[in-house]
């Protein structure tokens, strides 16, 4: 068992190497993980780990000690599988749990007076929006950036020249019924406030140029 886990974590370390020293060296925005700081991946990303491999553990932005993953959920009173695995400023691998969504804004229901004359025209705009409210959490409550903004213009709005770097750490925002997420290194999005997948990369420069 000993030869198998040794194995296994080798192939780990290989998979880690890989997937974090992927891409053209030439290329500006690809620059080593510690010199970014943060945390860089989610735990359905990363490569597989061994139940008694310790890494470093974060709990409130703060480094609490070497910890293996079910103790470091368990230190930030997540589930394992909500953690944030990646490298952070030091360049070990390392845990952390972001900090939890807010809960989505209150809106006034809308009063829809039917029009006979377009009712193709009215189900797919209902249907499709293009443009909507983009939104900030602040402190507390929701502040309105803008109306009548497409997704990737909200996102701008929101988090260009912005970068977050300490682990755990995570500005919100919302986009018509979508919650968008800063996180190091890129921006996420919800469609339930609760499970995130990435929606754009960050660069170094905290743009995003793909938008």
């Amino acid at each position: 068992m000993v030869v198998v886990g040794a194995g296994v974590a080798v192939v780990a370390a290989v998979a880690a190497a890989m997937f974090f020293g992927a891409g053209n060296p030439n290329d500006p925005d690809n620059v080593p993980p510690a010199a970014e700081g943060g945390l860089k991946i989610d735990l359905a990303e990363a490569p597989v780990l061994e139940p008694t491999r310790e890494l470093r553990c974060y709990v409130g932005g703060q480094f609490v000690g070497m910890a293996t993953l079910a103790s470091c959920a368990q230190r930030n009173g997540v589930a394992t599988g909500t953690l944030d695995v990646g490298l952070d400023a030091t360049g070990a691998l390392a845990a952390a749990s972001f900090t939890p969504p807010p809960q989505i804004p209150v809106e006034e229901p809308k009063v829809v007076v039917a029009n006979p004359a377009a009712p193709a025209q009215q189900a797919q705009q209902a249907a499709a929006p293009a443009d909507g409210q983009c939104m900030r959490h602040v402190g507390s409550e929701w502040r309105l950036v803008g109306s009548g903004m497409g997704q990737a213009e909200c996102v701008k709005a929101l988090y260009a020249g912005t970068c977050i770097r300490t682990p755990g750490e995570a500005q919100y925002g919302r986009w018509n019924d979508l919650t968008l997420r800063l996180v190091p290194r890129r921006v996420e999005v919800s469609s339930d406030n609760a499970t995130f997948r990435t929606y754009a990369d960050q660069n170094r420069q905290c743009q995003f140029p793909r938008l």
